[in-house]
């Protein structure tokens, strides 16, 4: 049963979108063929760009219309579930739609041109690279379990391999190699698979197929990219980026000191086994077919954010990560780092982050779905946190980065409608992220509420 009031208090994102009618049916088209591609979603119509409910005059026949249009311009065949609801007095219908095996794409527009996939609230073609991982998604195959057909043997760093494996205390030969997907079989003979050359391949041949598999760190002077104060590249596997990347983060950032009667206790100004969780799942869950984005450590004097490559896995999304739901995009890679050690249970990722942030005393990090990569921002411990000059307020001086400029934002402000708020942060919230924040802040007494349901206004506390 459909929740009216639940979808008209969101905004429009990765999955939910607002229309006022059927005018232009082609972009209702697209974002169906977005939704049913990437993660599913529901498209509501009747209500305008503003959030004002219009309704729809001719239930009936604009259903009709729907299901005609949707019928005879998207292949594969999409079956969306429509209904007609009702809110203050006016109808309103509503087209949920799953996330299918596919690719789905506009008749008229082809199987190479008529693909589109949902990234944030916006619908994009999807390219060659995009069209290949919803097939390969299709198959249950990933990326590095595919061969390298020029790449034999030869072209593994056997030393490299020898050394990760003997650290854990294990031998490996190439049964081994086999049985970890690291060789496959191709055309009667053994060569690498991808993630075999992305994990342990000869530094030329990484360079030449997979020039993205390494992990690029900086840290930046101030709040944005403009002035570097330290940099580094991984210039080895990224088995051994889990080994250079925590050290280059552990000398660009703070230690406080904190005295218990005779005991000091140092706190690191991020939760550093939180930070390993995310840079390991950063590292084994990246896209690494797209070419010109890597892996990527940033150091600001507010927060430290780490990114990878690769939006999240068609039908998968953050809600479901948090759940503990696990959903591997490279399994080779995946295998191998669980055998070395550097990789827990899969699915309990989100729980240990969390609890060693709540341990610490460290907020819980932010997940962004940004475009065609992930991003996760960490805030820094209080106890190394220098006084932030524009909060003066003793109650707001444990607000997150995004929530300080809400508040900043809403300053000499009147009421706005989230969608307001939503769109002049844009650039620094998700969709749930942002939801969360104005919650939070409604919670501390930062901000109040005006009116309901989409009406809702929200405005600074006296």
């Amino acid at each position: 049963m459909v929740d009216i009031h639940e979808i008209l208090s969101l905004p429009e994102g990765k999955t939910i979108e607002f229309k006022r009618d059927l005018s232009s049916i082609k972009p209702i088209l697209k974002t169906l063929i977005a939704f049913a591609n990437t993660a599913g979603g529901t498209v509501l119509i009747g209500r305008d760009d503003n959030g004002v409910i219009i309704g729809v005059d001719d239930v009936f026949d604009t259903e009709e219309k729907l299901a005609n249009a949707v019928a005879d311009n998207i292949y594969p065949p999409l079956m969306p579930e429509i209904e007609t609801t009702s809110f203050d007095g006016k109808s309103l219908i509503v087209i949920r739609v799953a996330h299918w095996r596919g690719p789905f794409y506009l008749k008229n527009q082809g199987p190479e041109a008529g693909v589109y996939v949902r990234l944030g609230s916006t619908n994009r073609v999807a390219g060659p690279d995009l069209i290949a991982e919803l097939k390969r998604s299709i198959s249950n195959t990933s990326l590095d379990q595919l061969p390298c057909p020029d790449v034999d043997v030869n072209g593994l760093d056997m030393n490299r391999i020898k050394q990760a494996f003997s650290n854990v205390g294990r031998r490996v030969d190439q049964k081994k190699l086999e049985t970890l997907g690291i060789l496959v079989p191709y055309s009667g003979k053994l060569v690498c698979s991808n993630g075999g050359v992305i994990l342990f391949g000869q530094d030329h041949l990484r360079e030449r197929y997979f020039p993205n598999a390494k992990v690029r760190c900086a840290r930046f002077q101030g709040t944005d990219k403009v002035d570097f104060i330290d940099q580094y590249d991984s210039e080895g596997t990224i088995v051994e980026a889990m080994r250079d990347v925590p050290n280059f983060i552990r000398r660009n950032t703070r230690l406080a000191a904190q005295i218990n009667q005779i005991q000091r206790k140092d706190i690191s100004e991020y939760s550093l086994v939180a930070i390993r969780e995310v840079l390991t799942n950063a590292i084994v869950h990246a896209d690494y077919s797209i070419r010109g984005m890597n892996p990527r450590v940033a150091i600001f004097s507010d927060r430290l954010e780490i990114e990878n490559p690769g939006m999240l896995p068609f039908g998968y999304t953050i809600e479901e990560f948090i759940a503990g739901v696990s959903h591997i995009r490279n399994k080779v890679i995946a295998r191998v780092f669980r055998e070395l050690h550097l990789m827990e249970e899969w699915g309990t990722g989100y729980r240990r982050i969390t609890e060693a942030c709540q341990t610490g005393g460290y907020q819980n990090p932010i997940w962004e779905e940004i475009g065609t990569a992930i991003r996760v921002v960490f805030h820094p411990h209080l106890a190394t946190q220098e006084k932030i000059g524009s909060i003066t307020h003793p109650e707001r001086k444990e607000l997150t980065l995004r929530q300080q400029k809400i508040i900043n934002f809403m300053q000499k402000k009147e009421p706005l409608s989230a969608k307001k708020i939503y769109e002049g942060l844009r650039e620094v919230a998700s969709e749930r992220a942002f939801r969360n924040d104005l919650l939070v802040l409604k919670a501390r007494g930062n901000l109040k509420m005006i009116g309901s349901g989409p009406s809702t206004l929200w405005v600074l506390a006296e």
